[in-house]
């Protein structure tokens, strides 16, 4: 029975590669802070229905001394490192914790792998983030990274950590350059939940505003389930190498959120304020929260990058040509299923 160890697994792409190993046949370990076994409950709800299923181990991938315990013991075959500060808007906020965490902690993993278990096969978890400002559309593995965000910086260093142990030392490493991929597990602080999650309280008359940053940008967005189903391929093959994991279909935020209100029978009228100051935006969303049975959705500067990535499209024939993968669900597929979700937990506080 082969052995997988997955950092992260409590986040969505923790959870779907969690629920597929094991399907597999695989014996899956995970690494979870500790606060999260006191508090399974809250803390572990994307696993907690595998929970009998899985053997987690309480660490922190800060630590490298954990990490070093954690992987001589398990003797992964392979690695799956998942965990990371991934909310860009955050990485901002905190450069220095997205960086401690991003590229100390992918350093660590390769470190013990290298020590302890160098047959284990490793992937690192990267992402379209790192091409930031493109040179050439749609992005390939080719094409240079130019990060906007601290987020994507940490994510650059630790695509070319892993290339360097690869080379280095000889590792079966590889890089999953995935762009953005979504499902109901997504967390709250994410755009796209944020509009599905919103849309359901509006549905239910729990709000009338969703208040969003720029509506323009375009993203590559995927259903999570599909692409991890693309990380186990990479560490199947005989050769390691690295990958874009795309649908090759952009579109704006402002077309997601017209099929999210779209899949909830929903209509509503389009405030933006972008050009206001904060405070006067703020004054402005109060006085749109008194009309009731009017829906607003607000477009307010506090919500904007302070460098943004307007058009991100990812070029995937590398992975359909030599791991045979594709996509199964569609954009609108996608946010009907995320949308139906979120409906059923609001109804269910009705």
């Amino acid at each position: 029975m082969k052995k997988a160890l997955i950092t992260g697994i409590t986040g969505q792409d923790g959870s779907y590669l969690a629920e597929f190993l094991l399907d597999k046949g695989y014996e899956v370990h995970g690494i979870v802070r500790r606060a999260a076994l006191e508090d399974p409950m809250h803390r572990l709800g994307r696993i907690y229905h595998l929970r009998n299923k899985l053997i987690l181990h309480p660490g922190d991938i800060e630590s490298f001394p954990r990490i070093f315990e954690i992987v001589e013991k398990v003797k992964p075959d392979e690695c799956y490192h998942l965990a990371a500060q991934s909310f860009v808007h955050e990485s901002f906020q905190d450069s220095f914790s997205t960086m401690d965490t991003n590229v100390g902690g992918t350093h660590h993993i390769l470190s013990a792998i290298h020590s302890r278990a160098p047959k284990c096969k490793f992937y690192f978890a990267a992402t379209s983030e790192m091409f930031g400002v493109t040179e050439e559309s749609p992005q390939k593995e080719t094409t240079r990274f130019h990060p906007r965000s601290p987020y994507g910086v940490s994510k650059v260093a630790g695509y070319e950590l892993t290339r360097n142990y690869r080379e280095s030392y000889d590792i079966f490493a590889c890089s999953g350059i995935l762009f953005n991929h979504e499902s109901p597990r997504r967390g709250y602080e994410f755009v796209t939940r944020k509009i599905t999650s919103a849309v359901a309280r509006i549905k239910y008359g729990k709000t009338n505003v969703l208040i969003l940053g720029n509506l323009s940008a375009k993203r590559d967005w995927g259903f999570a389930g599909d692409y991890v189903k693309a990380m186990w391929l990479m560490l199947q093959q005989n050769n390691p190498q690295d990958y874009v994991i795309a649908t090759g279909e952009n579109h704006t935020i402002k077309e997601f959120i017209d099929l999210a209100f779209q899949a909830a029978g929903v209509s509503y009228k389009l405030i933006d304020l972008s050009k206001l100051s904060e405070k006067e935006a703020d004054a402005e969303v109060q006085k749109l929260e008194q009309k009731k049975g009017e829906i607003f959705v607000v477009q307010h500067p506090r919500f904007y990058r302070p460098a943004e990535i307007h058009e991100l499209l990812g070029d995937s024939s590398k992975a359909k040509k030599e791991l045979n993968w594709k996509t199964e669900v569609s954009l609108k597929e996608l946010i009907k299923m995320m949308v139906e979700n979120d409906l059923k937990k609001e109804s269910g506080n009705h």
